[in-house]
């Protein structure tokens, strides 16, 4: 199945927010900004919570690179360093860069040959 960039997003922030075990209010405030801001339409999101509260912690890396690469193809550099800086306004919000996302951050950052 291939996402459409915003859907894309969204699944990388969720995963790179619960990837610490941990998903704070401030990540939550920053998630919801991104929905707002790039799926205005607030489709219902419960078909892709469901995938993502069924995936396995060992499968997240995969599935991550994967919208990595769906978001990757539907925008442009622009788009892309927006959502790299929302990307760390979710990883700073709640005042700790955990060493999981950071495996993700550098995965991003590979992916997209930055």
């Amino acid at each position: 199945m291939k996402f459409d960039k915003s859907i894309a997003g969204y699944h990388m922030l969720i995963i790179i927010s619960e990837i610490d075990g941990y998903f704070s209010a401030a990540e939550k405030k920053v998630v919801l900004q991104y929905i707002k801001e790039n799926h205005p339409s607030l489709v219902s999101l419960e078909i892709h919570n469901r995938i993502l509260n069924t995936l396995p912690k060992d499968l997240f890396m995969e599935h991550f690179e994967k919208v990595a690469n769906d978001f990757y193809w539907q925008t442009t550099p622009e788009e892309r360093n927006r959502f790299l800086n929302c990307m760390f306004k979710l990883v700073k919000a709640d005042k700790v860069i955990s060493k999981e996302e950071n495996k993700y951050i550098d995965a991003l950052y590979t992916l997209w040959d930055l």
